[in-house]
């Protein structure tokens, strides 16, 4: 699917420093090798879109708003592993400006398995709305983490010793003749608040590599977070060609065994996964059937329930913060806030949606 450009838009990209969204072609890739001049103060197209390029440093944490922080950290760190690493309070007109919303008053909670982070926020106020009771997997508010176990049928067990909600109606085997995912092994349970989980297992051969090593833990940490894209396409143009994430891989992915998992009947989806350097990867379902999904409510606010957050870390804030309303993004921040303590472990933010709404926590350490 690689997006073809014309002459037009490369004298667009030469015109604006950063921030044009479009696809480097192979030949402007080499092109990067030119060197400037020892007296150039310019810097030289290359230089540019270095800069478009490889801007997100890592994906630090995926969060998610809950209702009752003292339920939902029982759950994490009772029934998944999760152990607390940060507990705090706070309020004022930066975080107002952050999230998007008046009168705000969160309690943000991280919490760490393996390597990976969580982060869950309980607005003290103003208080949001349920996950709609009707939400399916193929809507386009769905997102979930996907936590890698060492061993998928005691893992099942044990969710079943604490009664989680199914969304799956089993634990399900990729078939052998899904060369990308054969022998994986995953199931779609929920939280209190009805926030979708999966579990995953990786037979040798598949995943990431460290998966793979002996341990003694049944919850090993987070492999990636998955939303839900109207179209793949345009999804890579915003994560991979804008905020420089790399496809890492792709597949097609049908039949009884992901309809269960997903329980969507007749489910056929497009898979996408890329990665930034560092943390959890961000994988894209683009269901091809059924394409009834709906859209995210455009009254959808971040105290609201069905309200994740994947925090990226960039080099500059501003600047990608520029290209990003050059490429016409809808921005839940008015604009990059600086806040006055750094209590959410970080100075610098902003908060946007990609082109499916799904919301992004840019940040500058």
């Amino acid at each position: 699917m690689a997006i073809q450009f014309t002459q037009t838009m490369r004298r667009s990209l030469l015109s604006v420093f950063v921030f044009a969204a479009i696809v480097v072609s192979p030949q402007l890739q080499a092109d990067s090798q030119v060197r400037r001049s020892p007296d150039s103060r310019i810097p030289t197209q290359l230089a540019q879109q270095q800069t478009v390029l490889n801007t997100v440093r890592a994906v630090e944490s995926v969060g998610m708003t809950v209702s009752n922080m003292d339920r939902a950290l029982d759950f994490y760190t009772t029934v998944l592993s999760f152990q607390k690493i940060s507990d705090v309070e706070v309020l004022g007109s930066e975080y107002e400006q952050l999230q998007g919303l008046f009168g705000v008053r969160l309690r943000v909670v991280k919490l760490q398995l393996g390597e990976e982070v969580i982060e869950l926020t309980e607005y003290l106020t103003p208080k949001g709305r349920p996950i709609p009771v009707d939400s399916r997997s193929n809507d386009r508010w769905f997102q979930h983490i996907a936590i890698v176990v060492s061993d998928m049928d005691q893992a099942y067990q044990h969710l079943r010793q604490f009664k989680v909600q199914h969304a799956s109606t089993a634990p399900q085997r990729i078939p052998d003749w899904n060369k990308e995912a054969a022998g994986i092994r995953a199931f779609y349970f929920k939280d209190p608040d009805g926030h979708n989980l999966e579990i995953i297992y990786f037979p040798a051969g598949k995943g990431n590599p460290k998966w793979q090593k002996p341990s003694n833990r049944l919850f090993l940490g987070i492999d990636h977070t998955a939303i839900v894209v109207a179209n793949t396409t345009a999804s890579l143009t915003f994560y991979r060609d804008i905020l420089g994430l790399k496809l890492a891989g792709n597949s097609t992915n049908y039949g009884t065994e992901q309809a269960h998992l997903n329980n969507v009947e007749g489910a056929r989806l497009q898979i996408s996964g890329l990665r930034a350097p560092v943390g959890p990867g961000i994988e894209f379902l683009e269901y091809l059937e059924p394409r009834d999904g709906r859209s995210l409510p455009t009254d959808a606010r971040a105290n609201d329930l069905l309200h994740w957050q994947t925090t990226l870390v960039v080099n500059d804030v501003v600047a990608i913060a520029q290209q990003l309303r050059l490429n016409h993004t809808t921005f839940v921040s008015p604009t990059v806030v600086t806040l006055p303590e750094p209590a959410l472990g970080f100075r610098k933010g902003i908060l946007i949606r990609d082109p499916d709404g799904h919301s992004l926590r840019l940040i500058e350490k």
